[in-house]
């Protein structure tokens, strides 16, 4: 059982408690245990088996480490059974639409029996929803939307989700007699944003021994299929996974056979034809008229013991698997003019954080501490205006106060710069809020979207351009507004907000966080062209968040971005100067 697993564990509880109506304080200390479990660095379950003193960890107590430790052994906790008896568990699906808490969750089940997806959409489509308490027309409505969004993106597995899944999984298997290499293919190695499944490659001398091994792995939920060479699995998760054990010589061909895309392939094959060649998932082969067409082996073997090889057969250079989109990414590679990607460890400064000050769980001190250990040369405190009261925003008194607590914090660390800033919310009628004044004394202003996403096209899109021309601004935060797999981007004119964001010289963010990757790759793509300059930024509210960095990097990778392509690879004077107007 997995860190990520644990953790889903103990938020479903804390749901339940919270349908419920129990202690706050007991809901809080198992949302607190999640958190503490999902943040953790290593596999819990390895912490387990070495009869480790769990409650040394963070927020974790003699009960919540019994819990674990009854999870990692046996796989199911009875208390989530008990509770279950007592509150339908289904409600906790529920819970995962947005604007449908554990009062209303609770509220649907007692009055109207509505414990399910499926019941809840019968129920709104027949109007029953309208009436009850704290609901009304407008929320029935916006149900409906959210069920559909929810049964579009159901099967879809976040990249980060899957990661704590797949990267324990394919250790196992490296670790199995026999298995001379393993690695993962499909749209999961082209660090899509979502994958619905898993393609797994492997060379073993042995394949049965493997693929025994891989069915018996004890997160595998169901076998599907366990043939000699091929095998699926549904893990516990629902997460599918296929295992192909190939021949030595063809695994490189299976690599890009089995990465994609699928148009990255039929261009891939058609250059091979051109020069009087197939490939396959079997390899590269030289063709002859003789050859029998329904022999994947047939005609002279050129290459496919390793990815370079199958390109360097048709005369390309080994192509990164995030471009192989089908976006001119062969034309370029034939031109040799392929970028040299950005990577992780060209960024300077993270440029969205909060602490304690907000909504965040670590002190202001703690987040720099953080950065400084993952090697930056600055980073900005961007904790919420006060128009987000839910997250103790900050009026301009907190917030001076909080520049008081910064420039002490300067007097003793020196190793890092701390930039003053604020993600000061976008109001709906397009101005900031916070005055001014205040405005003006920050180092970086950062600006968001967090109410009335559901403005009209044009009203939306007049709202976020007046509010990017106001003269401190510098970055437009998460502009989409989307969260992955639970609420679509905002309706504006992206074309328009871009050029505004150009003539102004205000960056956008590329929001790391794998809930939001926001914007998508293909958004830019477009701002590159429309010469809108980039930053990426976690959104951390924690400092194990700052990690997330890489999923950021990872999405500005599919766009071709190289590291002259994001402004906060820039050291700091000179990214400073690159917001002068």
């Amino acid at each position: 059982m997995e860190n990520i697993d644990i953790a889903h564990m103990f938020r479903d509880i804390a749901d339940l408690l919270e349908i419920q109506g129990a202690n706050p304080f007991r809901i809080r200390a198992y949302r607190n245990a999640a958190q503490t479990v999902a943040d953790h660095p290593g596999p819990i379950r390895k912490l387990v088996a070495q009869g480790a003193d769990l409650t040394e960890l963070p927020a974790i107590g003699k009960d919540t480490a019994g819990y674990i430790k009854e999870l990692v052994t046996t796989g199911e906790l009875r208390l989530f059974t008990e509770l279950s008896e007592q509150v339908p568990a289904s409600l906790i699906e529920l819970m995962r639409l947005p604007g449908l808490g554990a009062k209303k969750a609770n509220r649907l089940w007692k009055d109207l029996d509505v414990t399910t997806i499926d019941q809840l959409e019968i129920a709104a489509q027949g109007d029953a929803i309208a009436g009850l308490p704290g609901f009304g027309k407008k929320t029935q409505s916006k149900l409906l939307e959210a069920i559909e969004r929810y049964r579009r993106h159901q099967n879809r597995f976040k990249v980060s989700d899957a990661d704590q899944y797949v990267l324990p999984l394919l250790e196992y298997l490296r670790a199995l007699p026999g298995v001379s290499k393993a690695e993962v293919a499909g749209s999961y190695r082209r660090r899509r944003e979502t994958v619905g499944d898993v393609d797994i490659l492997a060379i073993a001398e042995e394949p049965k021994p493997v693929m025994e091994g891989f069915t018996k792995y004890g997160d595998v939920g169901k076998v599907e299929k366990a043939g000699e060479t091929r095998g699926t699995v549904l893990l516990k998760s629902g997460l599918q996974v296929d295992l192909r054990i190939l021949p030595p010589q063809s695994y490189g061909a299976a690599l890009v056979y089995f990465t994609g895309s699928k148009e990255h392939n039929v261009k891939l094959r058609m250059r091979a034809i051109d020069r009087g060649l197939r490939i396959s998932e079997y390899g590269v082969f030289a063709e002859d008229e003789d050859d029998d067409p329904s022999d994947p082996w047939a005609g002279d073997f050129v290459a496919g013991w390793e990815e370079a090889d199958v390109y360097e057969a048709v005369e390309l250079p080994w192509i990164p698997p995030e471009l192989r989109e089908n976006r001119g990414e062969i034309a370029a590679a034939a031109e040799n003019s392929l970028p040299d990607l950005i990577t992780v460890d060209a960024i300077k400064g993270d440029l969205q954080m909060h602490s304690t000050w907000s909504d965040g769980k670590n002190t202001i001190e703690e987040m720099l501490e953080g950065c400084a250990a993952r090697g930056y040369e600055y980073f900005a405190i961007t904790d919420h205006s006060k128009a987000l009261a839910m997250t103790g925003g900050l009026d301009a008194k907190a917030l001076r106060k909080q520049w008081r607590e910064i420039d002490e914090l300067e007097q003793r660390h020196d190793e890092i710069r701390i930039l003053r800033s604020m993600e000061v919310d976008i109001l709906a009628d397009g101005s900031l809020d916070l005055e001014d004044e205040m405005l003006d004394k920050l180092d970086l202003v950062l600006i968001s979207i967090h109410s009335r996403f559901d403005l009209p096209l044009v009203k939306q899109t007049e709202r976020i351009i007046k509010a990017i021309e106001h003269p401190a601004v510098n970055i437009l935060g998460h502009p989409t507004g989307r969260q992955i797999n639970r609420r679509d981007a905002m309706r504006f004119d992206l074309d328009a907000v871009m050029e505004c964001a150009a003539e102004h010289k205000v960056a956008l963010e590329l929001n790391a966080h794998p809930n939001r990757l926001d914007l998508r790759d293909t958004h830019l793509m477009q701002a590159r062209e429309l010469g809108v300059r980039i930053v990426i930024s976690t959104d951390a509210h924690r400092v194990a968040e700052l990690d997330l960095m890489r999923y950021g990097v990872e999405q500005a990778r599919r766009a071709w971005f190289e590291n002259s392509d994001v402004i906060n690879t820039l050291p700091h004077d000179e990214f400073i100067a690159n917001f002068s107007k």
